[in-house]
């Protein structure tokens, strides 16, 4: 029996080779990819700081920071071996830009950004995929100095448009474990368009 990480690192693997360095290739559509960026960047506040693309894929993420005049070092962080060799390959001109291949950081950053990880939980029960978020969360609060972003699917999608291989979180529960475990100024953003929803965590 595969481990959840696996099962991950799997269909992210097949993505990439179906669909290319593309929106696609992670699962998204280009204007929701977008979309998520602008919201989970907003925790950003120096333009000059660090940033940990937690989940990085083929770093679609740093193309999008770059053309928001993001200067600072970037590293992505994934535990696909196929996603972190295309996103090292494409960003091989960016002294800056660093890949680590695996589901914890070697080194902190000053904003931890998640974007579109706690989604496709494939056959996996709500109780582990929840715990899952939690640890993986603890991790990100563990390496992020100044404040970490993250999004999921949202629990109050249209029931018709509900798939039984994604999960779809409770927005109030997320920003009750943030406020309650990390940080007192936590932001949630649910208004963006989306059938989903992003918290902010400012620790600074």
């Amino acid at each position: 029996m595969t481990t959840l990480l696996e099962d991950i690192a799997h269909y992210f693997a097949d993505h990439l080779r179906r669909f290319g360095t593309t929106p696609a290739g992670v699962g998204w559509n280009a204007d929701a990819q977008r979309i998520r960026f602008e919201q989970v960047c907003k925790v950003i506040a120096d333009p000059a700081g660090s940033v940990l693309d937690f989940g990085c894929g083929y770093a679609a993420m740093l193309d999008f920071l770059r053309g928001q005049r993001f200067t600072g070092a970037y590293r992505g962080l994934d535990i696909s071996p196929e996603m972190i060799e295309a996103a090292a390959a494409r960003h091989a001109g960016d002294a800056l830009a660093s890949f680590e291949l695996g589901s914890t950081s070697s080194i902190a950053a000053d904003y931890v950004i998640a974007s579109g990880i706690f989604n496709v939980r494939y056959q996996r029960d709500d109780s582990e995929w929840r715990a899952f978020i939690d640890a993986t969360l603890a991790e990100i609060n563990r390496v992020a100095y100044k404040g970490f972003a993250f999004n999921c699917l949202t629990s109050y999608s249209d029931s018709q448009r509900m798939r039984e291989d994604l999960f779809y979180g409770d927005p109030c529960y997320y920003f009750d474990l943030c406020k309650r475990l990390y940080s007192r100024q936590v932001a949630l953003l649910h208004d963006y368009g989306l059938y989903d929803f992003t918290i902010i965590v400012r620790k600074q």
